[in-house]
């Protein structure tokens, strides 16, 4: 199964629900959305919608370490999780939290802490992380490390999940050849289950030519 959105709402919801069943939610990341604005969502997505939700900032500035500040924000972000029906968390690796035997050993305590309250949790390692060391540490806590497969090429495990920061930065828009090596990478990836979310600034138009490139 394949699966594609957008990294936050690009476009207002209601259009963004006609176009795409999936889409990881940025607002908890550096802000926490309102209550209205939250059931809005549910409303008014469409039957079988998907939320991941971004893990909020302040947990990488904590380098992941267990605390009231990181309990605080899970507990938060959990409350969310829970109105959304979202059984999908994604935690970003700040650029300074580098693979050395510390980090990798407080990242496998939290992701085994995270992996308790939601069903899929992903991280995504900082530049300089080797991603294949990535998938064999969040593969021993059951959690999943995403990538670039552009830049990384594909995971060898069972489930995948790509995020796309746009050839050049965020800033930045992918032209047709580069949609078109992706298409050809998701159609001869073995997973059970992918996910690629587009987080450039032209993730709205990219992602739509993706999913066509795919005939999805």
């Amino acid at each position: 199964m394949i699966t594609v959105g957008c990294a936050g709402f690009p476009v207002p919801a209601t259009r963004y629900f006609r176009e795409f069943m999936f889409v990881e939610v940025q607002e908890t990341h550096v802000s926490i959305p309102g209550p209205g604005t939250v059931r809005r969502w549910r409303r008014e997505a469409p039957e079988g919608f998907r939320f991941a939700l971004l893990g909020p900032r302040e947990l990488g500035q904590e380098g992941f370490r267990e605390g009231k500040v990181v309990e605080t924000s899970l507990k938060t972000l959990g409350g969310i999780a829970e109105e959304l029906e979202g059984r999908t968390a994604v935690f970003v690796a700040p650029p300074e939290f580098m693979p050395n035997r510390t980090n990798k050993g407080i990242l496998r305590d939290f992701l085994g802490t995270v992996r308790g309250r939601f069903e899929r949790v992903v991280f995504e390692p900082a530049p300089g992380w080797d991603p294949d060391e990535a998938d064999d540490l969040t593969k021993e806590v059951g959690a999943i490390a995403a990538r670039d497969p552009l830049v990384a090429g594909l995971s060898k495990l069972p489930v995948g999940y790509y995020r796309l920061h746009g050839p050049a930065g965020h800033k930045s828009r992918y032209e047709d050849p580069a949609i078109e090596k992706l298409a050809d990478l998701a159609r001869h990836a073995k997973h059970k289950d992918a996910t690629y979310v587009f987080t450039n600034v032209d993730m709205f138009a990219d992602a739509k030519r993706f999913k066509k490139a795919l005939k999805l």
